[in-house]
């Protein structure tokens, strides 16, 4: 059963009791990310996600790093494009001292010079190293030309360019804003009871920091196709379709359409493009949901000279799909696996914290697993079919690394 609690200032405390485990996964989620950026201050939201394990008052970027180890935990942290999250996984015994930890890197980072100088270095590294994975590279560059014009288009991690301006100041000033209590989730899913809750909310009721009111523009997909040269071993494009909000009620629909098309093994896409023709080793496609918008996106990789026979096999997949709309066996073998990996994800503390966590930050309220089995459930081969010819009878997005840096004559016309 999940026990939520809405503090006073608006901090939400979700709670999920697991007798069956012996650990505990906790999670700090902020409502923020790089669509909350802007051209001057791109890559902030990841830059302050580092920084918060760099030092405190009372701890060094060391002693924050063995405060887990010691206790045979493990944390980390992630940045999105509309959220931010701070992670442990330890042991039941461990979790309140786990809770303070946080608490302290959360609120008492001292974002030191020296630490901030030293973490653009850090991250320049991995900028350059994302620029050397092709496969990641060309995801950043469907997204920079699907939403050109918004901040959903920047790269989380920035640019070299604006890394290097950060100060701390900067990095507050951030904070300030985005890292409101009514922008924040605590999520707990493990071996604990609901008197945990009170250990969280000793920490956090005195967190107060004025409600910010910051409007945000909604994104315009503005279909482009955009080719970036690199030495590669292979070719690797991605096609871009504008797909829908995070609360749109085709949502299930698009989920089963989308597992029918690219999501495993038995995929479309699988079958015709890696199993009959060997075009590719890796081929998928997956939604992105915003709040306010979305991404469809298919992805594959293949050798230089077969770029534009892959190009049209994929073109040629999807446009069938829209034509004629999946089978009834598709149907039952989507909704199966996609009810399959629900299940298994929530085998693990970690799954059933970030479930939790999501369904507060993107729905504002909790969605059991039967509730969510039950829409998948609902959806109807008409439903699927709709969710096909809506999305792929528009005009797409696509983008291309590889060694000519030119885009296929299927896509370029």
């Amino acid at each position: 059963m999940l026990i939520k609690k809405v503090l006073p200032n608006g901090v939400r405390i979700l709670l999920e009791p697991l007798s069956s485990v012996r650990s505990v996964s906790i999670g700090i989620w902020v409502g923020t990310g790089s669509r909350y950026e802007n051209e001057t201050n791109n890559g902030i939201s990841h830059f302050i996600e580092h920084m918060l394990f760099k030092g405190t008052e009372t701890r060094n970027a060391r002693e924050i790093a063995e405060a887990f180890d010691k206790i045979g935990g493990q944390v980390n942290a992630f940045t999105s494009k509309e959220s931010t999250c701070y992670y442990t996984k330890v042991m039941d015994k461990d979790a309140r001292y786990a809770i303070h930890v946080l608490a302290d890197m959360f609120f008492h980072s001292r974002f030191e010079k020296a630490d901030i100088e030293k973490e653009k270095q850090v991250i320049s590294e991995e900028i350059k190293m994302y620029e050397d994975t092709p496969d990641d590279l060309v995801h950043d560059l469907l997204s920079a030309t699907s939403f050109a014009h918004h901040p959903l288009g920047y790269p989380i991690l920035g640019t070299k360019e604006t890394l290097s301006e950060f100060e701390a100041n900067d990095l507050r000033a951030h904070m300030y804003m985005h890292y409101t209590p009514d922008n924040i989730v605590i999520s707990v899913a493990g071996h604990v009871d609901e008197a945990f809750i009170e250990e969280i909310e000793s920490i956090f009721s005195p967190y107060e920091i004025p409600d910010a009111d910051e409007r945000q523009l909604s994104p315009l997909f503005t279909p482009g196709k955009i080719a970036r040269k690199k030495e590669t071993e292979q070719a690797h494009i991605c096609f871009g379709f504008e797909g829908y909000s995070s609360k749109d009620q085709a949502m299930a629909s698009l989920m089963v359409m989308n597992n029918a098309l690219g999501g495993g093994m038995s995929s479309r896409l699988f079958q015709e493009i890696r199993e009959e023709r060997g075009l590719a080793y890796s081929v998928f496609s997956f939604h992105t949901a915003f709040k306010d918008s979305g991404l469809f996106t298919i992805y594959g990789g293949t050798g230089s000279d077969q770029i534009e026979e892959l190009a049209k096999a994929i073109l040629g997949t999807i446009h069938r799909l829209a034509d004629h709309g999946i089978s009834e066996e598709e149907l039952a073998s989507s909704k199966a696996q996609i009810k399959g990996n629900m299940i298994f994800s929530l085998e693990s503390t970690s799954g059933r914290m970030s479930r939790n966590a999501k369904n507060e930050l993107i729905l504002g309220k909790s969605r059991t697993i039967d509730e969510t089995i039950a829409l998948i459930d609902a959806v109807t081969l008409v439903d699927v079919n709709q969710v096909a010819m809506d999305l792929f009878n528009r005009p797409y997005s696509c983008s291309v690394v590889s060694p000519t840096g030119e885009l296929p004559m299927a896509v370029a016309v």
